[in-house]
């Protein structure tokens, strides 16, 4: 053992489900566990994707010895391609994961750049001072681990994504004994996966939900689309063979879908997938024929399932009596837009099939009894729950004490927990943050232009339009246009009205505020809402354009004039 400090930083993933970046610190050296984005919704207009603020550990990425990621998911590895970067350190994964990187980074053009190393689980490699190796995990997507750490302090396991499938329909079972002999070594710390804490049970096998789906396809006599995370490579298998038992061609919809089949066979999984039938051609298919396999289970706009059920989609086409099966949990904050989709593709007589109707989902992580099994065989001194939201987190703290843990920190985004020497603490802070991804630029998501879009998307806007000579004189009517905010298009009366009452606003300022545009603006934008009649709560944006003419500009239009 040693008096130097061992630290445990989240950067992200501790207090929310997704962005998941963590870091490893000890001896003045740093190693990265998985770097993750996550998708923005309603609070962040126009934006698609959300990335962490890695300014803390960029600023000390001469000590930053390399990042490791545990398993292929957009949440632990989708920001690698945006932010490495401006890490520029190396990469450790397993060959699956590396599949599915090793596209994203040829898609941003630095793949060449990056240097990438391959490992199997179970052999060992070296991370500055921490010597490190993989336990295969079963999850949702192939090749997910768990990564033991061995540090001068003690032996760590982080968890990244698991749970205990009995019998995966891809890749191989968790490697329960290698997880024992892990324990069975002495543990000094778990990081730990909270997604399911609150579940009761197990979270189910992969093979029950092929066995439901494969007697719910048979039984729809239309059209089947089955709509799912595209990285859930486990349910992409489980659909197409439930899909191709009822007899039915099977379609991928979705350049994200065929990358990740793409990567998942180039590795030597979905062997025995069926032959797919191009999407171009789904439509000369029997109905009763098409088993349909696409994005969109969480209502992202530009997914899928979301334009086929607007009617946007450009070769395909649902009608009345035809099938969609959501095989996929609601993400918390999701509930919202995946309903009003539901309810669109009732309107167009639909079927919308989801767990809350049939066995049509199982979830890759672990529910309570599988996660107590995981603490019985690696009996850790200290639990650190990360991967959930504040109130997984805390249940996950009481869990891991009743589960005969020492020590149960709660620990969010930014704490920096020191591990040892002496009892674990959190000690102090780092900085954190949350940036918008947008037009190839990273912008903080508290940035003027969110709030402004927010404002914009809830309270529509104003427009005023005046032309001054340079002493303030109104040379014109006032225009007056609104846009979502108050009627005023077809109301002529009304801005008549409006544009006299903001003249007798100017002229009532004094010679001095007249000639400020800025004074005017203020007194114009009080004017409005007072005229307008707003409550307190309507509070649209309200532009003002000022044009100011020059005496010589007068001049050359009376000219032109005359």
């Amino acid at each position: 053992m040693t008096d130097t400090p061992l630290y445990f930083a989240p950067l992200g993933g501790a207090g929310e489900i997704g962005m998941n970046v963590n870091l490893y610190g000890t001896d003045g050296r740093w190693m990265m566990v998985d770097l993750g984005l996550t998708f923005a919704d309603e609070r962040l207009p126009g934006v698609d994707i959300i990335l962490p603020d890695i300014g803390f550990v960029e600023q000390e990425r001469d000590k930053l010895d390399g990042l490791v990621l545990t398993h292929a998911h957009e949440d632990h590895l989708g920001a690698v391609p945006y932010l490495w970067p401006r890490l520029k350190c190396p990469i450790w994964c397993v060959p699956f994961t590396a599949a599915v990187l090793k596209r994203k980074l040829d898609e941003s053009g630095i793949k060449r750049r990056v240097p990438l190393n391959i490992v199997q689980p179970g052999e060992v490699f070296t991370v500055g001072p921490f010597a490190c190796r993989f336990v295969h995990m079963t999850h949702s997507i192939p090749e997910a681990a768990m990564l033991v750490i061995e540090t001068p302090q003690g032996r760590l396991v982080h968890t990244g994504d698991w749970k205990l499938d009995p019998a995966p329909q891809v890749g191989a079972a968790s490697q329960i004994e290698a997880l024992q002999d892990v324990g069975k070594g002495g543990v000094l710390a778990m990081i730990a996966d909270s997604t399911n804490i609150m579940s009761p049970g197990t979270s189910g096998s992969e093979a029950e939900v092929l066995e439901s789906l494969s007697e719910l396809i048979a039984a729809q006599p239309h059209r089947v689309v089955l709509t799912t995370f595209a990285s859930n490579v486990a349910r992409l298998h489980t659909a197409m063979q439930a899909g191709r038992a009822a007899g039915r061609e099977v379609v991928l919809i979705g350049r994200s879908m065929h990358r990740m089949v793409a990567a998942a066979k180039d590795c030597g999984y979905l062997a025995d997938m069926p032959a797919l039938v191009d999407e171009r051609d789904v439509m000369d298919l029997p109905r009763d024929k098409v088993m349909m396999i696409c994005t969109g289970s969480q209502a992202e706009p530009r997914a899928a399932i979301a334009r086929v059920a607007a009617g946007t989609h450009p070769r395909i086409r649902l009608d009345s009596g035809d099938s969609v099966i959501f095989s996929s949990k609601i993400i918390p904050g999701n509930e919202r837009v995946i309903y009003d989709l539901h309810n669109n593709l009732v309107r167009a007589g639909v079927q919308v099939i989801t767990e809350d109707d049939h066995f049509v989902h199982v979830s890759g992580h672990p529910s309570r009894d599988e996660v107590a099994q995981l603490y019985r065989w690696v009996k850790p001194r200290i639990a650190v729950p990360v991967h959930g939201e504040l109130r997984h987190l805390r249940e996950h703290v009481a869990f891991a004490k009743a589960n005969g843990t020492a020590h149960a920190l709660l620990v969010t985004d930014g704490d920096l927990v020191r591990l040892a020497p002496g009892e674990p603490e959190i000690e102090g802070e780092v900085p954190i943050g949350r940036h918008a991804f947008e037009d190839g630029e990273m912008i903080a998501v508290d940035a003027d232009r969110f709030r402004l879009r927010r404002k914009l998307a809830s309270n529509g806007s104003v427009f005023v339009s005046l032309v001054l000579d340079h002493a303030g004189s109104v040379l014109a009517p006032p225009q007056v246009a609104s846009v979502g905010s108050v009627e005023l298009d077809e109301d002529a009366e009304a801005r008549r009205r409006i544009a006299d009452a903001l003249v007798e606003e100017i002229e009532g300022l004094d010679d001095h505020e007249v000639e400020t545009d800025a004074r005017i603006e203020d007194r114009l934008r009080t004017a409005v809402r007072r005229l307008l009649g707003l409550s307190r709560e309507r509070r649209p944006v309200i532009q003002v354009q000022i044009t100011r003419l020059s005496p010589d500009m007068l001049a050359q239009l009376e000219d032109v004039s005359t």
